[in-house]
């Protein structure tokens, strides 16, 4: 590898890539981002970001340009789809990248019934999606010489992510599950965490990357309305509401996520140390 110029790129350029890549390229950096939309790939250019095809020989010559490289393309049923693709290129690059970052999910911690994790709880998922995830990092990991960092992410909210349009529409609802609560992360801190990770990097590391306030669902709803000076939705129990299977499946697991290890070993300082301020920064941001 030749380049000199830091540059990284990202496996699935979605929502949190798309934060990172924010913060990174003010800084210099050259951001390549996989995509197989030509609709998207225009907004990226548009960006600063270079489309990198879906493809074997696409990802292999982005790969011999890497410095960094960012995974969020998440597991199918297949398994990991990078790896499919291009698992002999990524391997062949390890040793010259100057780190990796893998985005996983919570979710491979499995129910704790409310209780707290944090990275050195067992790997006991409860879900199809949870299993999936342990075998992709496991997989991610057993890669010789990949300067792996793993960051397992709570449930992730944004600009575009958020309840409001859902209240605006009258279509929210406090759905209740006694004892439930959820861990969340607002993507500008998702982004915060992992360009400290960038800039102290440390091998084989493993980071829960949630906010303080493990919160049930409908306080955060109801706030959500106050907000916006709606009526707040009422209470439907969870064995009446109405959810997809993917949406009732996410209820399966309770916990609350310990996020020490971001803070003392990366120094980082939520921007959203909850979803009080991390809703009340969205409001300011999306149109009425």
């Amino acid at each position: 590898m030749t380049q000199t110029r830091p540059t990284l790129l990202a496996l699935g350029y979605g929502f949190s890539a798309r934060a990172l890549a924010a913060r990174l390229l003010p800084e210099g950096w050259r951001v390549l981002g996989t995509t197989r939309d030509d609709d998207k790939a225009k907004r990226m250019q548009a960006e600063g970001v270079e489309a990198v095809s879906w493809s074997a020989e696409g990802l292999a010559d982005a790969l011999s340009e890497t410095t960094h490289l960012l995974v969020s393309a998440g597991p199918d049923d297949d398994g990991d789809p990078s790896l499919r693709l291009a698992g002999d290129a990524i391997a062949d690059a390890a040793p010259a990248l100057h780190w990796a970052g893998y985005l996983s999910t919570t979710g491979v911690y499995g129910d704790h019934h409310g209780g707290w994790v944090d990275e050195t709880t067992p790997l006991l998922p409860t879900t199809e999606r949870g299993e999936k995830r342990v075998e992709a990092e496991a997989a991610w990991g057993a890669i010789p010489g990949l300067p792996l960092h793993v960051f397992r992410l709570a449930g992730i909210y944004g600009p575009g992510r958020g309840p409001f349009e859902k209240l605006r529409r009258g279509k929210a609802e406090r759905i209740v599950k006694p004892g439930q609560v959820f861990s969340r992360i607002h993507v500008d801190d998702i982004a915060q965490v992992l360009h400290a990770s960038i800039e102290r990097p440390n091998f084989g590391a493993v980071y829960n990357v949630c906010d303080d306030d493990p919160a049930p669902p409908q306080d955060v709803i109801a706030y959500a309305a106050e907000l916006l000076g709606v009526p707040v939705p009422p209470e439907v129990p969870f064995h009446k509401a109405d959810l997809s299977p993917m949406a009732r499946s996410f209820y399966s697991d309770n916990k609350r996520v310990s996020n020490d290890r971001i803070k003392t070993e990366l120094g980082v300082e939520l921007i959203h140390p909850d979803y009080r301020s991390g809703l009340a920064a969205l409001l300011d941001t999306e149109p009425a």
